[in-house]
């Protein structure tokens, strides 16, 4: 009934590299008009703290070594 598309299409389809050159265009020009985000040093470490635990199952586990 419905086919699912396999193929990537626009952005996704484009190679790594140019797809980094056009995002870079977009954050130069938020940081040109004064609309970028600015990080503290505590909030970027939070964000970090947060990602990292999410790659672990969300609860802060620590999965055993070895």
């Amino acid at each position: 009934m419905f086919e699912t598309r396999k193929t990537r299409r626009g952005f996704a389809a484009m190679a790594a590299d140019k797809q980094r050159e056009i995002a870079g265009k977009g954050g130069r020009a938020a940081h040109a008009k004064g609309t970028a985000r600015q990080w503290s040093v505590e909030e970027a470490r939070s964000a970090g703290r947060k990602g990292g635990l999410a790659s672990r199952g969300g609860r802060g586990k620590v999965l055993p070594v070895g």
